[in-house]
């Protein structure tokens, strides 16, 4: 990253990641990183953890809160309030004879569920009672076949007002292909109903084919819209109170940062805010080790996530679901509620630090879903919580070291992780507490490597020619052990990688997406409407960031979905050049036809259609260095005692001070090595070395490839 930015006039920067157990602040400036802080989440109200964990960083760093020009924050506020149904009431407006489309949903029978005969459906995202239809019909190709009832839009604004009902999302049939029914219906409810009232309509979210996945995905935006922008004020607020005085930024799905404005009225862009992140630091910590094939692997408290980098971009897709359920990791259409926005990729499974391991009335041990989060906390945290979790284990083991937890904010207690342990999984299963303890690490790898085998294996790609990053409070004491499952050689630990995700928030640029469908076929050497509909989503998007399209810092990347003609199905390509001609088509068409072979495996050839145009705007902004942390001098090794699966027994292990890592002096496992904000396990067979840029380099000594 470039060692321009801020800090360089004595300004800096702060990164802010809310986690579902800790909530992570790394404050840094023009020469790198200045401090790291964490403090544990307050889940009533997540800015009280946030500023403690400012304040700290402020402290720790010697540096003014009126010295911060930029604030990026990651936040899961819209994921939970969706998963807990904690959102505000909404109102939906669709057309005559579709009113009961989002409450009969599509509902798909996975799991255990299939066996149910009594299975229940889950819940409609929006009761019946409160959706509405008005008069009006718009026909795929954009034309308007019966007009709009006004009359009848006025009257369903006085029946949402009888309800007392403060958020409105429209999405009307075929809105997409001509928005001005639509338009139209928002601007009646907008005069006809009370001031606060937010009218949230498809075509202002996501105005693309599909009418179930637009229709939720903007229902979605109204139920966690005004959650969003009171948190986001709220949090200003207080910032503001402690003296910084800049405005919030905020991650979003895609891998971009977006003003708190826009982050407020779109703010389904949100849902995968912060293990995005995660996967954004993992990007830049690839390829300044020389990897743009990387595996992200970030594992926190709660859940741990996987994202493939490929040519140094993550993957990205354009529909996601919330609340699904799915088989290792990943989630399948039909359960949970689809968003239709652009979001990396990530396969997310309930194995975290805090996830609790029990023995099930069968005598199998289970570790996960279920996390004892924040509070109470894992047992050894000594908060209450008396249910052995994955760091109860790993403390068991002695790859925690008790007093330096949490950059050692934290003091954690070995004999209640003992005690619980020993209580609820060693006695009931008749093994000793260290084989209680290891089975509880294995089976949170193998749960991780679920996620893994999600985004490499199941979608045709040979994870051996990757390396991981880990990431996260507890990533680096898995990672050796995942990546062994998939016969990967290499894990690479950034500097700072227990807050690695607000490390990413540091690495990101301003940027937003649009997209516009329109169904054409293929052009006859006439590419003046696709330039048409390019333009204006580029100038809509570059409204929403408030940048000038002729600015050197400002870079747009276009994109259009492809399918053949009589399919249903699109495929995303990349557009070659700008502006396109004849040949720069026929290239175009290259690509799509390659990746159709890659998706389908049957190659084909023949004509096909333009459906979804897409264009995401990206302003650059000045970034710290946060790939390069000195190293202090001496400290020598201690040793403590460790349990290892090879040898079945405790035995004394070489601890070291990551600090004190010489680049070019590897270190042969089993070791361990300590850091501010994690701790790194190099088991037996693997080596530690620390590259250049100060991130740790774990090798396999031997591997079956």
């Amino acid at each position: 990253m470039s060692s321009s930015g801020s800090g360089r006039n004595g300004g800096y920067a702060l990164g802010i990641d809310v986690g579902g157990t800790f909530t992570d602040v790394v404050l840094a400036g023009h020469e790198g990183q200045v401090a790291a802080a964490k403090a544990l989440s307050t889940h009533d109200d997540p800015t009280q953890g946030i500023i403690a964990g400012v304040r700290s960083a402020l402290t720790a760093g010697e540096v003014a809160a009126e010295q911060i020009t930029r604030v990026v924050h990651a936040t899961t506020l819209a994921t939970n309030a969706i998963l807990e149904g904690a959102g505000v009431r909404v109102a939906h407006v669709t057309t005559q004879g579709f009113r009961a489309m989002l409450p009969l949903g599509r509902y798909a029978r996975v799991e255990e569920d299939r066996f149910d005969l009594r299975f229940d459906p889950p819940a409609s995202p929006v009761p019946a009672e409160d959706c509405f239809e008005v008069p009006e019909r718009i026909g795929a190709d954009g034309r308007v076949l019966k007009p709009l009832d006004e009359n009848a839009v006025r009257a369903v604004a006085r029946q949402i007002a009888a309800k007392g009902i403060h958020s409105v999302s429209v999405a009307l049939l075929h809105s997409y292909a001509n928005p001005a029914h639509e338009q139209r219906v928002g601007e009646l409810l907008r005069k006809a109903l009370p001031a606060e009232t937010r009218v949230v309509t498809s075509t202002e979210i996501w105005p693309e084919m599909r009418e179930y996945e637009r229709s939720t995905t903007t229902l979605i935006s109204a139920y966690i819209g005004p959650i969003m922008v009171s948190y986001l004020a709220n949090l200003e607020h207080r910032l503001a109170g402690l003296g910084v005085k800049c405005r919030v930024q905020v991650m979003e799905s895609g891998g971009g940062v977006m003003s708190a404005d826009l982050a407020g009225r779109r703010a389904v862009a949100t849902i995968e805010s912060g293990p995005a992140a995660g996967v954004i630091a993992a990007r830049f910590t690839g390829e300044a080790a020389g990897h743009e094939d990387v595996i992200s692997f970030d594992m926190g408290g709660t859940t741990a996530k996987a994202c493939v980098v490929r040519g140094g971009k993550p993957d990205i897709t354009h529909e996601f679901h919330v609340g699904g359920k799915g088989s290792f990791g990943g989630r399948r259409a039909g359960t949970g509620v689809p968003i239709k926005i652009p979001a990396i990729d990530l396969a997310e499974v309930g194995a975290g630090g805090g996830s609790i391991a029990w023995a099930d009335e069968g005598g199998a041990l289970r570790v996960g879903p279920r996390s004892a989060g924040s509070s109470p906390g894992p047992a050894c945290y000594g908060l209450g919580g008396e249910e052995p979790t994955v760091t109860d284990a790993n403390l068991v083991l002695g790859y925690l070291d008790p007093s330096a937890f949490a950059g050692g904010t934290m003091k954690l207690a070995p004999e209640l992780a003992e005690k619980a342990v020993a209580d609820r999984i060693a006695r009931p299963l008749g093994v000793s507490i260290a084989e209680a303890a290891n089975a509880v690490h294995e089976i949170a790898n193998a749960t991780m490597g679920s996620a893994v085998h999600v985004v490499t294996v199941q979608r045709g790609v040979d994870p051996r020619r990757f390396a991981v990053v880990a990431s996260g409070g507890a990533g680096p004491m898995h990672a050796a052990r995942v990546a062994e499952r998939f016969d990967i050689p290499t894990v690479l630990v950034p500097p700072s990688c227990g807050v690695g995700s607000a490390v990413g928030l540091l690495a990101t640029d301003l940027s937003t997406d649009g997209v516009q469908t329109r169904v054409l076929p293929e052009p006859a050497g006439d590419f003046a409407e696709l330039e048409r509909i390019f333009g204006d989503l580029e100038g809509n998007a570059a409204d929403d960031l408030g940048v000038s399209l002729g600015s050197p810092d400002v870079e747009i990347s276009r994109s259009v979905d492809l399918r053949f003609v009589g399919q249903a199905h699109e495929i995303r390509v990349d557009l070659p050049e700008w502006p396109l001609d004849a040949a720069a088509f026929a290239e175009l068409k290259d690509r799509f036809f390659a990746g159709y072979e890659q998706a389908y495996g049957i190659a084909l050839r023949g004509d096909v259609q333009l459906v979804s145009f897409r264009v995401r705007v990206t302003k650059r902004v000045p970034k710290v260095p946060l790939g390069r942390r000195p190293a202090s001098r001496g400290g020598a090794a201690r040793t403590r005692a460790v349990w290892f699966p090879e040898y079945g027994e405790y035995r004394e292990t070489p601890v070291l001070e990551r600090d004190a890592l010489v680049p070019g002096s590897p270190v042969a496992g089993p070791a361990i090595i300590g850091d501010h904000e994690s701790t790194i396990v190099v088991p037996p067979g693997w080596s530690a070395e620390a590259d250049s840029s100060y991130t740790v380099v774990l090798s396999r000594k031997e591997t079956s490839r």
